[in-house]
């Protein structure tokens, strides 16, 4: 199990939350607040990456969203919020995962160009050419249908790919929808419901029990109302 790891900017048992930009941060305000936590500054508007909070003890430190778990997992922070298709991306190993937040909701979808006949495509078991930065989830998804799917990784404007040529369908979030309509492309399978979830470092849920757990509970009730 990784050890926290001390930062000479923080006592050590002080506490560090691993939060990404955007979205997370946004809807993870109100939840620590409710466990009087209130970082000093927005980092939408601030280049510093490690914000203080109304708390002397406790920081955040703002990280990609895709590294949030490992920040977690080797210690460098207490806890942090990410989302469920990085945790089945990424993996989760050395992570407790105690609280589904219910925040920045959003669903994992394959996405085709209008007028794609997928749903015979897939039932006569053709070959399909799958773009997505979430391919484990996407293999697996295939692999559980007896598809065999030819699977590109991209980082970015997967809508791209069907357009191009490159792919004949993505497997990527969708919120709202929109995006996908701009380009021309539908959502016709629906793989999962994604949320994010609050994920703790095993080994400081033991070291700095008597911090964590009153800031869980804080957040569980907020998430429970």
């Amino acid at each position: 199990m990784p050890a926290f790891v001390a930062q000479e900017t923080q006592p050590v048992d002080g506490i560090t939350i691993a939060l990404s930009k955007g979205r997370i941060f946004d809807e993870t305000l109100p939840l620590l607040a409710a466990a009087g936590i209130e970082p000093l500054e927005n980092p939408e508007t601030s280049r510093r990456l490690i914000v203080p909070t109304n708390r002397e003890n406790v920081r955040v430190v703002i990280v990609r969203a895709t590294d949030t778990p490992t920040y977690v997992q080797y210690g460098a922070a207490d806890l942090g919020v990410a989302g469920k298709d990085i945790l089945l991306e990424h993996g989760s190993e050395g992570l407790y995962q105690p609280i589904d937040l219910n925040i920045a909701r959003c669903r994992m979808m394959v996405a085709v160009p209008a007028g794609f006949d997928y749903q015979n495509a897939v039932r006569q078991g053709a070959r399909l050419r799958v773009a997505s930065k979430y391919v484990n989830i996407a293999r697996e998804h295939f692999a559980a249908k007896g598809v065999q799917a030819d699977l590109i990784k991209l980082y970015g404007s997967m809508e791209l790919a069907p357009l191009a040529g490159l792919a004949d369908a993505i497997v990527d979030l969708v919120s709202t929808g929109s995006t996908l309509k701009a380009n021309n492309l539908v959502a016709c399978e629906h793989i999962m419901d994604i949320s994010s979830r609050l994920i703790v470092n095993q080994a400081a849920l033991k070291l700095k029990r008597e911090r964590l757990v009153p800031i869980l509970e804080a957040i569980a009730g907020a998430v429970s109302r």
